[in-house]
Parts: C-alpha cells; structure tokens; sequence
C-alpha cells in the first residue's frame, strides 16, 4: 500500500527558487516565475494530518481542480499554464491575497453552527430569522476568512473590516466579488448538470506580476467544497432528516465516531489498509459525481519517478 501512494516530496528542479510544504500540497517555486504544485495523497481533517496517505487522493483533487478551471476560464482568469503529471499544476507566481472568498447558498456547516447560538450576522452579511440547517439562502453570502494573526486557523471578517484594516484595497476587493458569484454562479450550473447542489466553496485569488487578479489554488474540489445530492433534497428538509453529502466530511464522522477531533491528548484512531482503500473508494466515487467522467487512474508503480520525470520534461 505504501508505495502505491505518495505523502512527501523531495525535488531539486533546474532553477528552484524555494520550496513549500502544505498541509496536503508541495510548491516548487521555479525562478520567481511558475509555481509546480504537488497534490500528495495526504489526508487532512481536523487541521491534522492523518499517519497513511489514500491511494489516488492526490490525482483526484488536481484533476477535479484543473477541469474546473477549465470550465471557468471564460469567466475569471486563473493561474493555470499545465497539467505535466496527473498529480501536478504548473502555473504563474501570484502575489496571493489574504483572503479567502468563502461564499454560501445554503446554511450549512459554519454557518448553521453560528446560527444555532443566536447569531443572526455572519461577516456583517445579515441572515434571516426562522431558517434551518441547510435551507437555501435568498441569495447566495459572501463570508471571508482570514488567517488569524496568531496561529494558522481560519477568522470570520466582514467586507468593512477587511477594507478597513487595509487588507486588500476597494478597488481590488470589488473584483473578488464579482469574480466570487461569477465562480459560485458557473459552479452551481455545473453541479446541476451532474444531479448535485454545490452547498459553498472558498476561491482564493492572487495577482500576477503585471498586476493582474486571478484566481488561484483548487476549485470546486470536496475538499474546498460541500455538495449535495439534488434528488431528494427537499424531501429530506421536509422531514429534518440530515442531508446526503458529496465532500470528504465522511472522514470527519468517522474520526469522530473514534473519539478524536484532533483535540490535546486525542490521537488518530488506527486507520486500517481496509479502511485506507474505501476512502480511496470514496474520492474515487466523488470524482466521477463531480466530473461526470469515468475515473482512470495514473501509474502508481513509482509516482515519485513518474512525477519528477514529467515536470523535468515539461520545464524543458
């Protein structure tokens, strides 16, 4: 199993400027001019890293997030040049901005959990009395996140106080939004095509050396995105029966289930070779409901050496 997944890279490409390490993908910077982006197999939940990777995850995501550029870009420019391997995107160095679009058509998630202790402004965005857990919103809610000043987890903030503390300008911040409902817009189209309601997402966006905004990282991907199944949506609110989700909040339950939140003193719940392939089952799954394509699964014999031979030809 081990070796059919990759969890850590290692390279030394010609003109390697630096070198990244996030919780799930590895950026190469290539001469201050391209970014090679790594999508790894490592599962995060919880802001934690699980021990053992899930065979393909890495594929799926970055394939799953260069169609959906692909199908956007008509819209809102984006960062992407190539896809060299299966695993990688190769795209335009962007200054990024330090905020994240988080936009909601449903109160789902963050939202409901605000809304269940009384708060009836999220983002100075205002929400309406007598809803329920994943009700559609009159119209869809911008609700940008920041890093927090101190440690690495995500802040609620409002257009006001990004503008406010200078974060980004008015100018630039007005483009997020356009570009934010035009994404969300043309998302929610694609998901309807495939029998699914895309719940909320996050976009991030950069600027390019010529001063140029757009949009950057993954899109539309269940790990940046909630999904529903559009058949039986209503029945299933009618009857306050839970919703059928297409994201990786799988996980999230079944770490639950097994005492760990990632909470001092909880640790990850042994993850069996079993389990590790359903996962991989799962992302596979989620793949073919958010493409609508058939799943076909790269060369794992050694994805370290598949992997650094593609981009060492396509940076020729």
């Amino acid at each position: 199993m081990a070796n059919k997944t990759i969890t850590d890279t290692n390279f030394n490409f010609p003109n390697q400027k630096s070198f990244y390490k996030g919780k799930v993908r590895e950026v190469y910077n290539i001469n201050d001019e391209l970014l090679v982006m790594v999508a790894t197999d490592r599962l995060s939940a919880f802001d934690v890293v699980m021990p053992k990777g899930i065979p393909f995850k890495g594929q799926i995501l970055n394939e799953i997030a260069t169609k959906m550029m692909k199908a956007t870009e008509d819209l809102v420019p984006n960062w992407l040049i190539a896809t060299p391997d299966p695993n990688v995107a190769v795209g335009y160095l962007c200054e990024p901005f330090k905020v994240e679009m988080v936009i909601r058509g449903y109160m789902s998630g963050h939202a409901a959990r605000e809304y269940r202790v009384g708060k009836r402004i999220l983002c100075g965005m205002e929400i309406p009395e007598g809803m329920r857990e994943n009700d559609k919103f009159p119209e869809p809610i911008i609700t940008p996140a920041t890093k927090a000043e101190m440690g690495n987890h995500d802040e609620d903030i409002s257009r006001e106080d990004i503008l406010k503390r200078g974060i980004v300008s008015e100018a630039d911040y007005m483009v997020l939004e356009d570009y934010t409902r035009k994404l969300f817009q043309r998302g929610t189209e694609i998901a309807a095509s495939r029998g699914l309601i895309l719940v909320d997402t996050k976009y991030e966006f950069g600027k390019t050396k010529d001063g140029n905004i757009v949009l950057i990282d993954e899109i539309h991907t269940p790990d940046s995105s909630r999904y529903f199944y559009a058949k039986g949506y209503q029945d299933r609110q009618d009857n306050n029966e839970t919703q059928k989700q297409l994201s990786k909040e799988f996980v999230r339950q079944w770490l639950i289930a097994n005492n760990f939140q990632g909470l001092e003193g909880q640790s990850v719940p042994f993850m069996s070779d079993d389990y590790i392939e359903t996962v991989s089952e799962r992302y596979i799954e989620l793949y073919e409901n958010i493409t609508g394509e058939i799943f076909i699964k790269a060369d794992v014999s050694n994805i370290q050496e598949r992997i650094e031979s593609n981009v060492l030809e396509y940076l020729k």
